[in-house]
């Protein structure tokens, strides 16, 4: 057959010319480009522009919901384990008014804090409303409670609002930090909130159906809600140890029966010499093998009571390897009691026929101190006094909580009062009052802590209120804190308008360094950024004379200003004392996003709040890192401008 050639030169058969033919994107298969659109690296607003492009594209994107699917389990992960039945259009819905939970967040500003909930009902996906609502300004170390309350009743789903919380906390880390600032403290809260829910409903349970890990594994999440912490993930931890207490019997003793047991099932060795096997293999694995310890050089760690971090750090205190000892041994068939000892916490092992109450028929289990076995006399010495039999009986799950969060509680008024301390305190306080809402003490205790930190005046109140209808004879710490309270009430009605602080007043000539700088302290050597300042010192005398403030060239008689150091503390510190820091760093403290909305490389910049009480050092500070650029940079004495900056990593440029 003969083959002729075209005027482009292209081969046809017959001598019929064969126009080329362009292969595009839309000719291929709807499963290759839902494909192509799943990858990775394109966003929702990627997926939004490819379906506006035409009209086959279009239906790829919105027909068999694949695509938006996939978009749904990278936005709301969390949202997915509950609602995991929506349409294409549903999702996208959900897309667009994600843009709303941003600027709920971004109204969130120190003073006149503004919410904008958006709430979708999962089950017919309509949007229900926006509710705007005003809350006062928090101070440091508050987490904002009462103003979020009414999230739940909106009706969108559970985890709709923290997966949009944690999609803006893991956005570029250098931005939006005002955002991020508020996000952190509405995420704690939420978290706080499902947890407390939880604990209510364990504690709700009979007695023999709790178990002190799961109890454990609540007081650390409520603790530390922004952590990763699982009861799946704890029980998996600690099966790996029983694993290998098994291998370690099945040297020892290759029939024991707690070896023909299936991970998970209960299970009680009876015969004594069995037991004695699980207890010493137990106590090879755990302290010879893991190198588990007692925590006696930083006893007071309130890490040492998390049982998260008791398994990670291989140390804890009495309690939290108590119940870590009890939960390995009953996995393994042998059943250990708490005991609630005064000081030290122990666990006992009965060694006569079950029912016996008699102190002495039991074996005492120091889990602190590598397991040792104890008799009931050998007991007291570890306290240095005589004890009742009845510090020798068994406690419930509930009594081992009320004594771990009451430990957390006495570190929380052991400590320093600063922001840490205090939401310890506020912490073990809420956990202590849900298991025992009617405790006088404590419940006076954290009416004073409200009062004190000036947070939550509504609530003081009706604290006071169960307080005196439990006990009348505190009618006059009572009579006090309400009178106080119902000013604090009265003046939050009419707050005061914050000090404007103008560079530009004479008084304030003497101010060399402005908000937002990083600075190193010249004496102490921490890095450290502006976030306030006075012309003269303000703190009382005594303050003055403590930190030995006449010392200084200049006395009290010069500018101090207020920085936020690297170490996460606060601090008052002299003009003097302070020089711009040669090479601007990060300082990673978690106060910065209440005062700063950016990190620009070489500073920081003052957020709106922070703009406004300082309204003229933003240029100042711009002018400083601009001349501080000139003076270590040589050659560029005639340049106008700081340091570029590339958009898309935020690094600086090679100078």
């Amino acid at each position: 057959m003969a083959t002729s050639v075209s005027g482009e030169g292209q081969p046809s058969l017959n001598g019929i010319i064969s126009e080329p033919q362009t292969k595009r994107l839309t000719d291929l298969p709807t499963e290759l480009l839902e494909h192509i659109l799943c990858f990775p690296v394109l966003k929702h607003v990627d997926i939004c522009n490819v379906s506006c492009c035409c009209k086959r594209l279009h239906d790829v994107c919105h027909g068999r919901g694949k695509v938006w699917g996939h978009q749904y389990k990278l936005r709301w992960a969390r949202l997915l384990l509950t609602h995991s039945q929506l349409s294409a259009d549903d999702i996208l819905l959900m897309h667009q008014i994600s843009r709303s939970v941003a600027i709920f967040l971004l109204c969130a500003q120190i003073v006149n804090l503004a919410i904008f909930c958006v709430c979708v009902c999962a089950k017919d996906c309509a949007l229900s409303k926006l509710t705007q609502r005003s809350v006062t300004q928090p101070c440091v170390g508050q987490v904002l409670g009462d103003s979020f309350a009414e999230i739940e009743s909106l009706g969108m789903p559970e985890h709709f609002c923290e997966d949009e919380l944690l999609f803006i906390l893991n956005t570029d880390k250098r931005k939006s930090l005002t955002l991020k600032y508020y996000a952190k403290k509405i995420l704690y809260f939420l978290r706080q909130q499902n947890i407390l829910k939880r604990l209510k409903t364990f504690l709700e349970q009979p007695a023999e159906e709790q178990s002190a890990l799961e109890g454990a594994v609540l007081v650390d999440q409520y603790c530390n809600p922004l952590a990763d912490v699982t009861l799946s993930g704890i029980s998996a931890q600690l099966d790996e140890i029983v694993e290998k207490v098994r291998k370690m019997l099945r040297i020892k003793n290759s029939s024991h029966p707690s070896l023909r047991v299936a991970q998970g099932d209960c299970f009680v060795v009876e015969d004594f010499e069995l037991q004695r096997q699980v207890v010493c293999a137990l106590n090879s694995v755990l302290y010879e093998q893991l190198q588990y310890k007692g925590n006696e050089f930083d006893y007071y760690n309130p890490l040492n009571s998390y049982i998260q971090q008791v398994l990670l750090r291989r140390t804890g205190i009495p309690i939290s390897l108590s119940v870590l000892y009890m939960t390995l041994a009953g996995k393994l068939g042998v059943q250990l009691e708490p005991v609630n000892f005064p000081n030290h916490f122990l666990l006992r092992w009965c060694q006569k026929p079950r029912g016996s109450e008699d102190i002495y028929d039991f074996v005492y289990i120091d889990a602190f101190g590598k397991g040792k076995q104890l008799t009931a006399k050998e007991c007291e010495y570890l306290i240095g006094h005589q004890v009742t039999a009845d510090y020798y009986s068994a406690i419930s799950t509930n009594e081992v909580l009320l004594r771990m969060v009451g430990n957390l509680l006495n570190i929380g008024k052991r400590g320093e009062g600063n922001e840490k301390s205090y939401q310890l305190l506020r912490d073990s306080l809420d956990l202590y009052l849900t298991i025992n809402p009617d405790n006088v003490q404590h419940l006076l205790l954290q009416a004073r802590l409200y009062f004190h930190l000036g947070i939550w005046p509504e609530k003081v109140l009706d604290i006071l209120q169960h307080i005196q209808a439990l006990d009348p004879s505190q009618h006059g710490a009572v009579g006090y804190l309400v009178q106080h309270t119902l000013e604090h009430i009265q003046h939050k009605k009419h707050p005061a308008t914050p000090e404007v602080k103008k560079r530009s007043t004479p008084e304030h000539l003497e101010v060399q360094y402005s908000v937002g700088l990083i600075m190193k302290h010249k004496r102490s050597g921490y890095n450290c950024v502006i976030y306030g300042w006075d012309p003269k010192c303000t703190m009382s005398q005594e303050w003055i004379t403590t930190m030995r403030v006449h010392q200084l060239s200049n006395g009290a008689n010069q500018p101090f200003y207020n920085v936020l150091v690297q170490d996460g503390t606060c601090r008052y510190a002299a003009q003097e004392n302070l020089e711009p820091h040669s090479a601007p760093l990060e300082i990673g403290h978690p106060e910065v996003g209440r005062y700063f909305s950016e990190f620009a490389d070489t500073h920081y910049a003052a957020n709106e709040e922070l703009q406004t009480r300082y309204p003229e050092d933003m240029d100042e500070t711009l002018g400083s890192v601009q001349e501080l650029y000139h003076r270590l940079t040589p050659g560029t004495e005639n340049q106008d401008q700081a340091p570029a900056t590339d958009q898309n990593n935020h690094e600086a440029m090679p100078i």
